[in-house]
């Protein structure tokens, strides 16, 4: 069944609204008719609203709302990804992938070793692609919300953005003890805030890594093996789906 995002004003009694991008996509690419069923979620509350479309217009789909679900399809804890900014469209995959396997924001990090720079120019509409594709992962992948892209960020700035959440874990190829990351996967419990940061292409510097360590944050390993930056967020996200979820 397709699901859709709408603001909660566009929830008006037994009504639901459907406007913007989505009335071409379910009128000229799905080609539904009038009875069809569809899921809609405001991103916000959690609930599945169960609608069928009752009416087209020109600018609108008119829904008629069956009834309301309570769905329990996020993970316990919210998961912020400070994901270092990489090359190509690599970001794009990242936050997709990222979306269906359950984290809660993404925050793109300019550390030290990152070759991609953007300025306030190109970050603003950078970060409007990439919280489209969030949208869309959240629609195919039946999120209940829509994980938010912020601007990106410079180090210290993500590591004050993050002073306040119960686990910091970062990554680092020079860490060895898998013990300890299966400690700190495990002692996570539901309801906390859990912040990954993941390094770009070359890694974080060594002074990255220090001023890390002094923020309270806990280096961990993957593994013997060095991994892409856009697999390791990935590895720490499927770690903690195992780990967490019922």
């Amino acid at each position: 069944m397709y699901q859709f995002f709408v603001s909660p004003e566009q929830i008006q009694g037994n009504r639901i609204i459907i406007s913007g991008k989505d009335v071409n996509h379910i009128k000229n690419v799905l080609r539904m008719k009038t009875g069809e069923e569809i899921n809609v979620k405001t991103g916000m509350d959690g609930k599945e609203y169960r609608c069928g479309i009752w009416e087209f217009t020109e600018d609108e789909v008119i829904c008629e709302l069956y009834f309301i679900k309570e769905e329990d399809v996020e993970l316990p804890v919210k998961v912020y990804l400070f994901q270092g900014l990489p090359k190509s469209d690599k970001m794009e995959w990242i936050i997709q992938k990222a979306v269906e396997l359950g984290v809660y924001e993404i925050i793109p990090v300019a550390s030290k070793r990152a070759v991609v720079k953007l300025d306030e120019k190109k970050a603003k509409s950078k970060v409007a692609r990439w919280q489209g594709i969030s949208e869309a992962a959240a629609k195919q992948s039946k999120r209940a919300v829509i994980p938010q892209v912020t601007l990106p960020m410079s180090f210290r700035e993500a590591l004050a953005y993050c002073r306040d959440m119960d686990v910091k874990l970062i990554p680092y190829e020079l860490a060895k003890n898998m013990e300890q990351t299966r400690k700190a996967i495990e002692g996570i419990e539901k309801n906390q805030s859990v912040a990954v940061f993941i390094g770009p292409e070359g890694g974080f510097a060594e002074e990255e890594i220090k001023e890390a360590k002094e923020a309270g944050m806990l280096p961990i390993t993957l593994g013997k093996r060095i991994l892409r930056t856009e697999t390791a967020g990935m590895c720490v996200l499927a770690f903690l789906l195992y780990q967490l979820e019922e």
